[in-house]
């Protein structure tokens, strides 16, 4: 398994880079994006309460894309065409995921080790990064602060009752999408609500009149989220 560092953005709210942080926020970003994608968004939120807060951006490995016609872009897993039978369900790159979910836990072992504990991190992603967030977030051995999970889904759905840790069994969990999103579907997010929920997860869910994208009221919205949790 390819478990090699990836590459990372970082910014320490503030305003003093040199501040101890007191909580990080580990931000995955979606398809063919990479880690400057969600610094603008982070440095729109008032953290000020929490005290100096630890922002990390990674970049995805680069690898080929199906669903692009091969085309390499950075992406935390592959994605495939959707079936033609009616019905059927679009196939899931299982070995891709897990790979990134090992990459995701050593950000997660990074942030322990540089003084900020898993209880006090936030994994946050969006699109294929709230699918890395969700699967490697329910996982993770150590109680995190929170989920964000921005426009996406829940991968590999089927396993996760097996596979959750003991430790974030109750761990918080801020899910938001766009009524209008063709990219994933509104439906989609709706069942990641429901089989979270389903699970005992406490999920604060959210839908807004908007595409694949970000929205004000949705950043105001975390922005009052994270307060809260990283505040507890």
């Amino acid at each position: 398994m390819n478990t090699t560092p990836l590459e990372l953005l970082e910014l320490v709210t503030g305003g003093d880079p040199a501040a101890t942080p007191v909580a990080s926020i580990i931000v995955l970003h979606g398809l063919g994006a990479d880690g400057n994608d969600f610094v603008p968004i982070a440095q729109e939120l008032g953290l000020g309460p929490i005290g100096p807060v630890r922002c990390v951006f990674p970049s995805a490995p680069v690898r080929p894309v199906t669903l692009n016609g091969g085309y390499r872009m950075r992406a935390w897993y592959d994605i495939f065409p959707a079936p033609s039978q009616p019905g059927a369900l679009r196939p899931e790159d299982e070995p891709g995921l897990r790979q990134s979910c090992a990459l995701v836990q050593a950000l997660l072992d990074r942030e322990a080790t540089r003084g900020v504990p898993a209880n006090r991190t936030v994994l946050m992603g969006f699109s294929q990064g709230c699918a890395m967030t969700l699967m490697a977030g329910l996982r993770a051995p150590q109680r995190l602060a929170g989920l964000v999970g921005l426009s996406g889904y829940l991968p590999l759905a089927d396993t996760t009752a097996a596979e959750r840790s003991a430790a974030n069994r109750d761990v918080p969990i801020f899910l938001a999408h766009g009524e209008h999103d063709p990219m994933v579907v509104l439906d989609r997010g709706l069942a990641t609500r429901d089989v979270l929920q389903s699970l005992g997860h406490d999920v604060d869910w959210h839908s807004y009149p908007m595409e694949h994208s970000v929205c004000a009221e949705e950043v105001e919205d975390l922005n009052g989220w994270l307060l809260r949790v990283l505040l507890a």
